[in-house]
């Protein structure tokens, strides 16, 4: 079985959720960033043995917070060595606005993992973008490259929208899928 990491920063509960759903229904191991952008030694040796990394991340003021952006930062000692060249990655943001400049997080996660010399999933999915298309349908949002979720800044964790929910599962069960295929296990 293929190995995956979620390595996340959640600053109010709802990312944390997101990658709860995803690790769920990939069967993989979780990895938080803490309040000080911090990674414990184990969560650092996790990634090191992971077939598949996905990053995520709130989006604040259009990017991803400093937090996760410290956790990039250290991981240029990986970098230099090329330990995470030909894994495969994926990510995922949420923010409190429906567009909230969701695209520019994702595209900051794709450039990390690419800096990395990762193969990038995309999500794979159609948008439901139709009149009669809800919040409860699976890519409501429209995301391609990873996964997008928006969460009203007044709604607690238990308030991520089902379409959301649902779309993280779809694209977990992907990536492990790719990811297997990729590495052959």
């Amino acid at each position: 079985m293929a190995k995956i990491a979620v390595v996340y920063f959640s600053g109010y509960g709802h990312t944390k959720v997101i990658a709860e759903t995803f690790a769920k229904a990939s069967d993989a191991t979780l990895v938080e960033i803490n309040s000080e952008g911090e990674v414990a030694q184990e969560g650092w040796d996790v990634l090191e043995q992971a077939n598949a990394i996905v990053f995520g991340a709130p989006t604040y003021m259009g990017a991803a917070p400093w937090q996760f952006k410290k956790f990039a930062d250290a991981s240029s000692k990986i970098w230099f060595v090329r330990g995470w060249q030909d894994k495969v990655f994926a990510g995922f943001t949420n923010s409190a606005s429906l567009n909230g400049d969701k695209q520019n997080t994702l595209i900051e996660l794709q450039t990390l993992a690419s800096q990395h010399g990762g193969i990038w999933v995309s999500l794979g999915l159609l948008p439901a973008n139709t009149k009669n298309s809800t919040r409860n349908d699976v890519n409501n949002l429209g995301g391609s490259i990873g996964l997008l979720v928006q969460s009203p800044s007044d709604a607690s964790v238990d308030e991520i929208p089902q379409g959301d929910l649902e779309t993280a599962r779809v694209f977990a069960k992907r990536v492990k899928e790719i990811t297997e295929k990729i590495t052959g296990l």
